[in-house]
């Protein structure tokens, strides 16, 4: 028997915690920030981690405002959104040299929406072979690098643009 380990996972294993909100909803306190992966909070939007990654990297950024889907926006806050999103972009080729990029955006349940309440974009950082048996055969996702080790490289850049 082969070992996998990701100790990173025990803190979600062992935490009967409710989800206190939307996540991606950053409220006016930002004393929580570190803990809850957040790595920007613009004047309409929010960047951060998914604690549940296809990928090293891979980053959530949403609107702040509540709300399902795109028709819900004013053309500022859309436009913040996609600039941001190409923002982030640009600093994870910047931080961590990734070969591409998966980037998307789920609208409803049926197509594939986890929060659908709270419209987000999932930006996923790829790279040649970063796809293997593990995926295919175990359904298993092997994530090489710790999830905070990631965030203490993206937090600093990210920081800048305030």
């Amino acid at each position: 028997m082969k070992t996998l380990w990701a100790p990173w996972r025990m803190g979600y294993v062992l935490s009967n915690q409710k989800n206190d909100g939307c996540i991606f909803c950053p409220g006016m306190d930002r004393s929580k920030d570190k803990e809850r992966l957040i790595l920007h909070v613009g004047s309409s939007t929010i960047v951060l981690m998914n604690r549940f990654p296809y990928n090293n990297g891979h980053l959530l950024v949403a609107p702040s405002k509540h709300v399902p889907g795109l028709e819900h926006l004013s053309r500022k806050a859309s436009l913040d959104l996609l600039v941001t999103v190409r923002r982030a972009v640009e600093i994870l080729r910047e931080v961590m040299n990734p070969e591409g990029f998966n980037v998307g955006l789920n609208l409803g349940h049926v197509a594939g929406a986890g929060m659908e309440d709270h419209m987000h974009f999932h930006i996923v950082p790829r790279w040649k072979g970063d796809t293997n048996f593990m995926t295919v055969l175990g359904d298993v996702r092997v994530i090489p690098e710790h999830i905070k080790e990631t965030y203490g490289k993206l937090y600093p850049v990210f920081n800048a643009l305030k």
